[in-house]
C-alpha cells in the first residue's frame, strides 16, 4: 500500500476530518480524497461510510487503522535507522605517519568531546597522497603540511623543519653526509636535498621511508641524520644547531576537509575544531614558558 496514502488515512483518523487532515500533511482535500479512493481499490474494501454529513470508518477501515499505524512506524523506523547509519558512519581521517603521535591524538580527543559516539578510521599516508584521497572523497579529513603562504585547509599550528640526530656528532664531520629521509614527495625531504645542493655539501641518502617509526629507529642507531618537522622530534633526539647545514623550510600543519564532507564535520565544524586545537596549543606553550620562568627564578 502507498505510504503517503496510509499517512493521509491516519491523519483523517486522528483528526476526524479530511479538511484538518489536509492542513496537517500539507495536501489539498481533493488530493486526500483521491488517495482514499485508491486505498479502497488496493484493499478491495470499503473503508468509509457516510453518516449524515460526516464520514466514519467501516469495520474494514477500523481494521486497517492498526495495520496502517504499524506499517508507518516500521517505515519511519527504517528511514531513521538509515539516516542514523549515514550520519554515524566512521569519520575517516588521513594522517602522515610523523603526525600520528604529535597531532592526531589531540584531534581525536577534540572530536570525541564534540561527538562522543563518533567512530574513526585512520589512514596513514604522506601529504601528497592524502590530498589525492581528499579530492576523490576517499577520506573525510586530513592532517597535512602546507607552505605558510598557502591558504589550504585550516591552520592547526605553524612549524618548521629541522635537522636531527641521536647524539652521534661524528656524523656531521663525514665528507659525505648520511641522510635518513621521508619519501621524495615529502616537503621536508625536498627542502633538505635542495638546501644541501645549493651549498654544494656532499650527501648520500642512506634510507627513505614513509614510516616515521622506521625513520626514527634508523636515526637512533646512528646510521645517519634526519630532517623532520620540529613538533614531531622525539624528546631524546637532538635538534642540530650547526651553521654548516642549510636552514630548512617553515611549514604549517593544517586540517583539510573533502568537498563532500562527513555529516558531522563540514567546513564550518572543521574550522571550529582547528580553532580549538590552536587554543589548546597556545595554552600549552604559555604553560611551558611559565614553568621555564619559574624554574629560572628558583
Amino acid at each position: 500500500m502507498d505510504i503517503d496514502a496510509l499517512r493521509s488515512f491516519i491523519a483523517f483518523v486522528d483528526t476526524g476530518s479530511f479538511t484538518r487532515a489536509a492542513k496537517q500533511i500539507c495536501r489539498t482535500q481533493s488530493a486526500i480524497s483521491m488517495q482514499m479512493k485508491k486505498l479502497e481499490q488496493e484493499a478491495n474494501q470499503r473503508l468509509f461510510i457516510k453518516k449524515g454529513r460526516n464520514l466514519s470508518l467501516t469495520t474494514e477501515g477500523q481494521v486497517l487503522v492498526s495495520y496502517a499505524r504499524r506499517i508507518l512506524a516500521l517505515h519511519d523506523d527504517v528511514l531513521t535507522e538509515f539516516a542514523t547509519v549515514k550520519n554515524n558512519r566512521p569519520l575517516i581521517i588521513g594522517c602522515p605517519d610523523d603526525y600520528v603521535v604529535s597531532v592526531l591524538p589531540t584531534i581525536i580527543q577534540l572530536i570525541q568531546e564534540k561527538t562522543p559516539n563518533q567512530k574513526f578510521r585512520i589512514h596513514c599516508d604522506n601529504t601528497v597522497k592524502l590530498r589525492i584521497m581528499l579530492d576523490n572523497g576517499e577520506i573525510d579529513l586530513a592532517i597535512i603540511t602546507r607552505a605558510p603562504e598557502s591558504q589550504e585547509g585550516y591552520l592547526l599550528q605553524p612549524d618548521k623543519a629541522v635537522w636531527v640526530y641521536y647524539g652521534h656528532k661524528e656524523l656531521l664531520t663525514r665528507a659525505t653526509l648520511p641522510l635518513i629521509l621521508f619519501e621524495e614527495d615529502c616537503k621536508v625531504h625536498s627542502a633538505a636535498v635542495d638546501g644541501l645542493d645549493k651549498i654544494n655539501r656532499k650527501y648520500s641518502i642512506v634510507c627513505i621511508s614513509a614510516s616515521a617509526t622506521a625513520i626514527k629507529a634508523i636515526i637512533k642507531n646512528g646510521t645517519g641524520i634526519g630532517a623532520m618537522v620540529a613538533s614531531t622530534v622525539p624528546d631524546d633526539f637532538t635538534i642540530i644547531d650547526d651553521p654548516s647545514l642549510p636552514p630548512l623550510a617553515a611549514v604549517d600543519i593544517v586540517l583539510a576537509v573533502t568537498s563532500t564532507p562527513h555529516p558531522h564535520y563540514t567546513a564550518t565544524e572543521v574550522a571550529q575544531l582547528s580553532a580549538l586545537y590552536r587554543r589548546g596549543i597556545h595554552s600549552l606553550n604559555t604553560m611551558k614558558v611559565h614553568n621555564v620562568e619559574h624554574a629560572t627564578l628558583v
